[in-house]
């Protein structure tokens, strides 16, 4: 179980404090698939990173299994089960998929078979992706799906994903919400996306708005979604449809 517990976070600058997360109070029961929403700018990617520890909480607790993590460094975070899937993946030149695999899983060597069962599981064909460089010649939907597969090498527990549809193509974006389906059908681990895509959305068990910081409305999907449809409707606030000329945000 995941929870925080008056979670803050502010910024300083020329002596000015801006609050980004402004005392948050949310419990993630275990194997939920839970989606985080809402207007860009409001905290969400604040909030995924200081759950990782990408950024540090100056205020609140986050207890993960009993746990106060709250001041613990980001290996630490790790080596409790804790995962973090980034907008956008790095690339590694001269890194094959099979070494970021092994780098992920802690073992000294996988055997290709247990690399192929982690790279099917994401949609790729291991044959064609095991020895390759996660270079510039791969595409933004395989960087993605490779950085699923070794997030899912990792002994986990909780897997946090910030935009993983942020520029990626259609079809890569189809493949990704078939991964996402998937994972989430083995109600194996915590799962925990960023997103404003209506499809990845429609996973969810339950689904939390996050505006000025803080948690305007949590529930089951069936109760959050008409205020979704309802507060978009009008303005189109951060809402986005399955279309091929659609944008991702940037969140600040």
């Amino acid at each position: 179980m995941l929870e925080l517990k008056g979670l803050s976070y502010q910024v300083e600058d020329n002596g000015v404090k801006t609050e980004i997360l402004r005392g948050i109070d949310l419990t993630i029961e275990d194997n939920k698939f839970v989606v985080i929403t809402g207007p860009n700018g409001g905290g969400k990617t604040t909030l995924a990173k200081t759950i990782m520890g990408l950024a540090k909480s100056t205020g609140g607790q986050i207890v993960w299994n009993g746990t106060d993590i709250s001041g613990l460094s980001i290996t630490e975070r790790a080596k409790l089960g804790i995962s973090y899937g980034f907008q956008q993946p790095p690339r590694f030149k001269g890194l094959r998929v099979r070494d970021l695999l092994e780098l992920a899983s802690g073992k000294r060597k996988l055997t290709r078979d247990e690399c192929c069962s982690y790279l099917n599981r994401v949609g790729l064909c291991a044959a064609d992706y095991v020895d390759r460089e996660v270079d510039t010649s791969l595409s933004g939907g395989e960087v993605k799906r490779i950085e699923i597969a070794t997030i899912l090498a990792r002994p986990g527990g909780l897997l946090i994903f910030d935009e993983p549809e942020a520029g990626i193509d259609l079809w890569s974006f189809a493949k990704l919400t078939e991964t996402f389906r998937m994972l989430h059908g083995t109600r194996e681990n915590t799962i925990i996306v960023i997103s404003h895509q209506e499809r990845i959305i429609d996973l969810a068990d339950e689904i939390v708005m996050i505006s000025g910081g803080k948690v305007v409305r949590h529930g089951p999907k069936e109760e959050i979604m008409p205020h979704i449809l309802a507060d978009t409707a009008g303005m189109c606030q951060f809402l986005q449809p399955n279309s091929k000329n659609c944008r991702q945000p940037k969140e600040g």
